[in-house]
Parts: structure tokens; sequence; C-alpha cells
């Protein structure tokens, strides 16, 4: 770490809720919030975000008329990013930067401007500006008024924590002093859900938890899509009011076999949380919130790297997949959510269908992990 940063703020739509209250709620309940959903006559597990969440995205939807064909993924991160903004204190003169990404973009409107294509043989007038990538910084730096560098990318599944390493060096550059980082995700289209289904890790929910992530004795692919958008405030310096201090960070890309597989021990996750660690004792830290998709492979190959890191002293160990899916793009920046409310609280939100898990006396130190198609990891510690 060249200079200490500061997280003042974090926000998210997802399905935990619309508010830090209510997600902190939802984790304190051992039951998940996938639910089974008919899509194109196939019925399937999803996270939604909930009902009166979805009314207020529609309320922003009619706020403006300029927001009436915005996908799902610009509503979502635009309600998150006002929260966040508000909570941080900032204003529009300050000309935060912007960096939000997203793995899949538009995904609604271009699942359904695709499907008139093929009927009509002709694209709608909005089918390009609304659903191009960039499309979702950009609206909300305009919804926002600011007027600092507005970023956006796609790094498949870690595009959200590679968003915060983005942030990090423009702050460390010395060119930015906030920055507003985050991911938004709305994958829950019939392409989507049928892509993961052709990989056959989507998964068919035949026990009481449909997604079984972290449970290193699976014999199916159990992973399951959710939706949502988080954004996260970062300041130069170590302030009085922030919710966690950035104390490393760390990332990797491995050379793949296949086109969707890391290697069986995570290199990629090795050299990130080596990275991230720096000089700090592997024996001091707490929790370690997985990436662990709900996948055989995915999962096991991350627990192994977390043993060759940390021998016989392995931290605690969660996720949040098994309980709103994996939003892709957007779930890195959930699970740092879900740190930096274990740090506030100090209490540990374990995997309910574990058996044995180890609980942290204390929590100071969290490292979270996140990894995408291509074996690009990425691995971020933060304090209290």
């Amino acid at each position: 770490m060249q200079k200490p940063i500061s997280i003042t703020a974090i926000a998210s739509i997802s399905p935990l809720g619309k508010t830090l209250n209510e997600t902190w709620a939802s984790y304190q309940k051992s039951s998940h919030c996938l639910s089974k959903h008919t899509i194109k006559a196939q019925k399937a597990w999803m996270g939604k975000i909930p009902d009166d969440a979805q009314n207020e995205i529609e309320v922003l939807r009619g706020s403006d008329p300029k927001y009436k064909n915005l996908d799902p993924t610009v509503l979502f991160a635009i309600y998150a990013s006002r929260k966040a903004i508000k909570q941080a204190n900032w204003i529009a003169s300050n000309n935060f930067g912007i960096n939000i990404g997203s793995s899949r973009g538009a995904t609604e409107l271009f699942e359904a401007y695709h499907e008139d294509f093929l009927k009509n043989n002709k694209a709608q007038t909005l089918s390009s500006p609304t659903t191009t990538l960039g499309n979702i910084s950009s609206w909300v730096a305009h919804d926002l008024q600011t007027q600092g560098p507005e970023i956006s990318h796609s790094i498949t599944c870690s595009t959200a924590l590679h968003a915060m390493l983005n942030g990090i060096a423009w702050i460390n550059s010395g060119m930015c002093d906030k920055f507003l980082v985050g991911g938004s995700e709305a994958p829950l289209t019939p392409f989507t859900i049928a892509q993961m289904k052709a990989l056959k890790i989507y998964t068919k929910g035949t026990s009481d938890y449909p997604c079984r992530a972290l449970d290193l004795s699976k014999e199916k692919n159990t992973m399951a899509l959710g939706e949502g958008a988080s954004m996260a405030c970062l300041e130069e310096g170590i302030k009085k009011h922030a919710l966690a201090i950035i104390t490393g960070y760390g990332y990797a890309t491995e050379i793949l076999k296949h086109n969707i597989s890391i290697s069986s021990d995570a290199k990629c996750f090795q050299k990130s949380m080596t990275m991230a660690l720096g000089n700090t004792n592997p024996n001091d830290i707490d929790v370690i919130v997985m990436h662990a998709p709900g996948t055989i492979k995915g999962d096991l190959s991350e627990y192994k790297a977390i043993e060759k890191i940390f021998c016989n002293k392995m931290p605690a160990l969660t996720t949040n997949k098994w309980k709103i899916g994996h939003s892709f793009g957007t779930s890195g920046l959930l699970s740092i959510e879900l740190a930096i409310l274990m740090l506030q609280h100090q209490k540990f939100i374990p995997v309910p269908f574990l058996e044995n898990p180890k609980t942290p006396k204390q929590i100071k130190n969290v490292l979270i992990n996140a990894v995408g198609f291509g074996g690009n990891a990425v691995s971020i510690l933060l304090s209290k």
C-alpha cells in the first residue's frame, strides 16, 4: 500500500435488501434469499431483489424521461450510488472519480433488442447506446452531476474488485482523492441462465439450500445467479468516520488450460492473497470472505489455495453466495459489504450447512477474494 485508503460509505441493492440495516438483518437469518421462477418455460433458482426494492427501481425509472429506456444494471447502479455518496457526504463539486463495472452489462435490454431484431430484421434506435458497457458509469456520473473521471469495464466475476483496484491506483497517483467504485449486474435473463446451464454448473436445487457454496463435499455443481449493485466510497488517508481501512490489495492472472477453469490449487489466488497480505502475518487474518461460487472445482481450488498460504492456521471462512446467488461482476463488492458489516458488528456470519465451522475470537482483519473466467483474481485486505 502506497497510501492508506478509507472506505467511508458502502451501499447496495440486492436480494438481502436495499439498506445496510436490511442487509444486516438478512444476514442474521440462516435462511437463503433464493427463489424459483419460470423463465422461458424452464424453472430456475435465482436471487432477485425484494419486491419493495424493485418498486423503488421502478420509481427511479419513472423519475426522469431519459431513464425510461435504461437497463436494470444502470438503474441499480444509480440507486446504490445515490445512497453511497449521501452516506459519505460527498457533493457533485468534489468531482470524485467513478468506476463501476459489470460482467455482462445491459443483459436484459440486449436480449430483448436482439430478439426484436430477429423478428423484424432491423435494430431499434436506442439499441446501441443503451447496451454499451460504458453506459453504466456515464449515466451514474450524469445522475450525480459530477465531472470527475468515469470508467467502465468488464473483468468477468472479479469486475467490482478490479474497480476498487482502479480507485486505489487513481488515489495513489494523486490524480484524485475520492473514488466511487462498484459493480452492477442484472443477469436473471433467459439466455444468461441458459448459458450457465449449458456449462453444467447451475443448481438443480435438490436440498434445503439450492446453492451449496463452500460445501467441499458436494458432488454436484450448485451455482445460482443473483442480481444487484454495490458501491463503495474511497477516500485518501485514514478518516475518523471510515467504515474500514484498505490495508492491502493483490491481483494475479494465471495461464489457463481451459476457457472457464483455474488450476486445482488456484495459483492466481495464492499470488493475489500473498500480495494483499504484504508484511501482515497470516496468523493475524481473522476471516476470509471467499469467492466460492458453489461449483465443485471453483470452491475446492480456492480452499486449497487458502491452505497453501495459511497452512495449519486457517482463518474462519465464509461466503454469501449460498444466500444470494452469484451476481457476477457485483459479487466482489457484496463480499466487501459483508466484511464491513462483520467488522462493524464484530459478529461472524457463517455458512449454516457447514459442519464444525471455525468462529473467530475477534474480527479485525478480513481478506476478501474474487475471481472470474480467465483466472483474474483479486484479494482485498480490510482492517478496522
